[in-house]
């Protein structure tokens, strides 16, 4: 078994917006969020202030404690305010990618049971229509402005009394992201108020931030990565998050300029264009301080390269998944120098890891032996919404994780990941479950069979390959069919981005199907 080196952090039983913003009257002026197009800027004061008044409303309006209220939203330095409203209001936070389609949205609300829906007017009628088709929503609220919807911004105005709703940390859900988890379609991952507010904790001693401090906030809020690297930990100890709704290098680059950007937390496509691109030399980006990866498994060169590019300390990764709340993992900052290229990173505070034979799960590996990563500490979910039997297959009765990839540790205690159990697909961060889309082929009239497998493309994403069988009937079915049929269906991070037609599926006896035959086709 592998212990932290650091010190044990006694859970954090507070409410997620008690926790996060706890010290919002100390820190009061300073800036706490920054529009990063228009500078329009939210001191700390007043998240705190607009938090409460808009909790106010949504209590008025009936949202009540065990409710699920869906957010469906780019980064916008409402995001925040919304999601700590609808907490102090007693509500769990389902959030919703602002690309989802109304069917994958629906499905979402259906599944979560959300009553009441926040987006913004550019995605309100895919909120209207998912609502449709979910039924059991009361409302659709807007950040913004629309016709026919309250405002979050009318609702600062809210004079009823503010909530106090008795919640318990140690079982109360606070957010309800979707993970499709080690396999199979997306599932409700039930994170509790103790379980969120413990890990930011638990990250602190390896990695903070703190006033003056000044984190670009471009991977989304509604990611678990985001949701704690770029909102919850910045904003629970007074740094100031610059928002940006979605990642183009242009702008992202002068944002860094701009507001003089010390931090960045990204995934491997940024990397990438850091890296490579010939844009980011037009900028000064020598107020960052440090880089930091996670999401998706990051190229060790690549990583060097960005560095020596931009002239600092070797990028850092991270390491965790939605189930973890997220982060198990994390390159030290003042350790990013001494790190061996490809690590991950460390075990943090109050976490325990075993490395297990893939071939015996009893059997525990020690120092440089591959095998699956098991995860223990406070950090781990409560469960699968509505899911026990998924939530059995990922967590044993000893309180270990099966997170389905594969790793090994150095004699200094650096994890790599080196495979992954799992067959989910990351195409930049993002999860996509082969089992969703192959299910979705099948509904196509002239396809007999299919598989979906992740191949990575010349960029270094992963992205998803279609094998397709076609039905005798259809012939003359083309790859761009089938990528428009899919594209036409799913959220754009989703789309199949290569189609094969093959003769039949290999699978096994129980009907598995083997990718690995696929994956070593020529």
């Amino acid at each position: 078994m592998f212990r932290s080196e650091y010190a044990d952090v006694p859970p954090v039983e507070l409410p997620i917006h008690d926790a996060v913003l706890g010290r919002a009257a100390e820190f009061g002026d300073l800036p706490a969020l920054v529009d990063g197009t228009d500078g329009t800027t939210l001191t700390y004061e007043q998240v705190d202030r607009f938090h409460r008044r808009i909790a106010a409303a949504l209590a008025e309006a009936g949202v009540r404690k065990g409710d699920v209220l869906a957010l469906h939203s780019p980064n916008t330095v409402a995001f925040p305010t919304a999601f700590y409203a609808a907490t102090r209001a007693g509500a769990a936070v389902t959030t919703v990618h602002p690309l989802a389609t109304a069917e994958e949205f629906g499905k979402q609300l259906r599944d979560s049971a959300a009553r009441w829906i926040v987006t913004v007017s550019p995605l309100l009628e895919t909120a209207r229509r998912a609502a449709e088709l979910a039924g059991g929503v009361r409302e659709i609220f807007v950040c913004d402005s629309a016709s026919g919807h309250r405002s979050l911004i009318d609702m600062l105005a809210s004079a009823a009394p503010e909530p106090q709703v008795a919640l318990d940390p140690v079982t109360d859900v606070a957010a309800l992201p979707y993970s499709s988890g080690t396999t199979g379609v997306p599932k409700g991952v039930m994170l509790t108020h103790r379980q969120i507010a413990t890990n930011l904790a638990q990250l602190e001693p390896a990695i903070s931030a703190g006033p003056g401090d000044r984190v670009l906030a471009v991977l989304p809020f509604f990611h678990i990565y985001g949701l704690t690297a770029l909102m919850n930990a910045p904003l629970r100890t007074g740094a100031t998050v610059v928002v940006l709704p979605r990642f183009d290098l242009e702008t992202f680059l002068a944002a860094i300029q701009n507001h003089r950007i010390t931090g960045l937390y990204v995934a491997p496509p940024i990397v990438l264009a850091l890296a490579k691109h010939p844009a980011v030399a037009q900028y000064d980006l020598s107020s960052l301080q440090y880089v930091i990866s996670a999401a998706a498994p990051l190229d060790a060169g690549l990583a060097a390269a960005c560095s020596q590019r931009l002239n600092l300390p070797p990028v850092g990764q991270a390491y965790g998944m939605t189930e973890l709340s997220p982060g198990t993992h994390v390159v030290p900052l003042d350790a990013m120098r001494e790190a061996p290229a490809g690590t991950v990173g460390k075990l943090i505070a109050g976490t325990e890891m075993r490395i297990v034979s893939l071939d015996d799960p009893d059997k525990d590996l020690g120092v440089g032996e591959p095998g699956e990563i098991l995860i223990r500490g406070p950090q781990v979910m409560k469960g699968y919404l509505g899911r026990p039997d998924a939530t059995a297959a990922m967590i044993d009765p000893h309180g270990w994780l099966h997170t389905g990839d594969i790793g090994r540790v150095d004699e200094d205690g650096w994890l790599f990941v080196v495979d992954r159990v799992k067959e989910l697909i990351k195409y930049k961060g993002f999860q996509v479950a082969p089992a969703e889309l192959e299910a979705l082929l099948l509904t196509h009239p002239g396809v007999a069979d299919a598989a979906v497998i992740g191949e990575y493309d010349t960029d270094g994403n992963e992205v998803p390959h279609a094998y397709v069988v076609r039905q005798p009937t259809s012939p003359d079915l083309t790859e761009g069919e089938i990528a428009m049929y899919v594209a036409e269906r799913v959220a754009p991070y989703k789309r199949v981005r290569r189609v094969t037609f093959i003769d039949t599926v290999p699978r096994a006896a129980s009907g598995k199907i083997l990718r690995r035959e696929l994956r070593s086709r020529p």
